[in-house]
């Protein structure tokens, strides 16, 4: 994304901080997605946090389970403010496609909401990238908006944002061809607690690398 035109995702994230967590960590189906994807993972799992914003939910529900969490965002805030909230796991200022992670390296890899600001090339190859660094048979739990629609502008929590994300079953569809097979999937509808929100329409997959 050329940031010349449109704000990064660094920098939406950098001015949301707290506020997001505030606005979408009490959303049940993300709870119950972390549930599921729980009872799949033995014990001491390594798990790949992509988008890890704040820590909360994923990151903390996973440390304290007892499983060693690596969370990757591209804004600074975030990662300091997930730092200090959840002392139990590792976090790091990247793009995880940067970042040189071991083939096969990780037990589960999660992706929730982290993919709306890329291009629908890139969603593709951070899921692409999630396949790779799994063990055989290792669990993806992935999260978007599904929306069919590309490179439109608009506004999220008072920031503006270039969002792109696929419908239902096109994304679906996506996960199975980047090397999964889709074991539940979930869609409801979530209402984020900020003045400016309506509901917006939530997809929730959890998938088994084939």
């Amino acid at each position: 994304m050329d940031s010349a035109q449109h704000p990064t995702a660094a920098s939406v994230f950098d001015a949301l901080g707290t506020d997001y967590e505030r606005a979408f960590g009490e959303s049940a189906a993300h709870r119950a997605s972390l549930e599921h994807l729980l009872e799949r993972l033995a014990p001491g799992s390594r798990v790949l946090d992509v988008g890890s914003g704040t820590g909360r939910p994923t990151a903390q529900t996973l440390a304290d389970a007892g499983h060693e969490v690596l969370g990757v965002d591209v804004s600074p805030v975030m990662v300091d403010i997930a730092s200090r909230q959840v002392p139990g796991a590792e976090f790091r200022c990247a793009d995880v496609r940067d970042l040189p992670l071991e083939d096969g390296g990780f037990d589960a890899v999660c992706v929730y909401f982290a993919l709306l600001q890329l291009s629908r090339a890139e969603q593709t190859d951070v899921l692409r990238l999630a396949a790779r660094v799994l063990r055989p048979g290792g669990h993806l739990a992935v999260a978007t908006v599904p929306l069919d629609v590309e490179g439109v502008s608009g506004t999220f929590m008072d920031q503006a944002v270039q969002v792109t994300s696929f419908g239902e079953e096109e994304f679906t569809a996506l996960v199975a061809a980047t090397g999964f097979t889709v074991l539940e999937r979930e869609s409801t509808l979530f209402t984020p607690d900020h003045p400016a929100a309506v509901p917006e329409p939530h997809l929730f997959l959890l998938a088994r690398r084939t």
